[in-house]
């Protein structure tokens, strides 16, 4: 599978039309075994594979694209060290089938487009550091 090696080229990927999603996995060869994802608290097989929607929202206007998919990449940037140090991003195309329990879009009829190179996710987080406000991964951290 080819490699994005850019944010601008994500960005650009981002524009090129509808139903693209980044999904954390150890990859397309490991998650179309079987298009399910489980919920981790109560280990309910899930109608789709959980992923993060890249699509640009009305309300963001004319923001810069860039700051947008570097967000969407950021929120998810600390599975590898929770779910399997070989976790990492890449792209593909599908349709929503369901919300899952956070109300991640469960997603089906899969086609993988391309992994996220490393690089790609520093750009991402350098970008994210640079805004105005405090901001995090989406990390539960411990229990408490």
């Amino acid at each position: 599978m080819p490699e994005v090696e850019s944010l601008q080229k994500l960005a650009h990927l981002v524009t090129e039309g509808e139903g693209l999603y980044v999904r954390w996995s150890l990859g397309p060869d490991w998650d179309l075994r079987d298009v399910s994802s489980t919920d981790d608290l109560t280990g309910v097989r899930l109608p789709g594979l959980s992923a993060s929607a890249l699509g640009v929202e009305d309300w963001w206007g004319r923001r810069p694209l860039d700051i947008w998919v570097a967000r969407r990449l950021y929120d998810y940037c600390h599975l590898p060290r929770v779910k399997h140090p070989r976790t990492r991003p890449w792209l593909l195309r599908g349709i929503e089938a369901a919300r899952g329990p956070d109300n991640e879009p469960l997603v089906k009829d899969i086609e993988p487009i391309a992994w996220v190179a490393d690089h790609v996710i520093t750009e991402a987080r350098n970008i994210v550091a640079g805004q105005p406000g405090p901001w995090g991964p989406i990390d539960r951290g411990p229990s408490l």
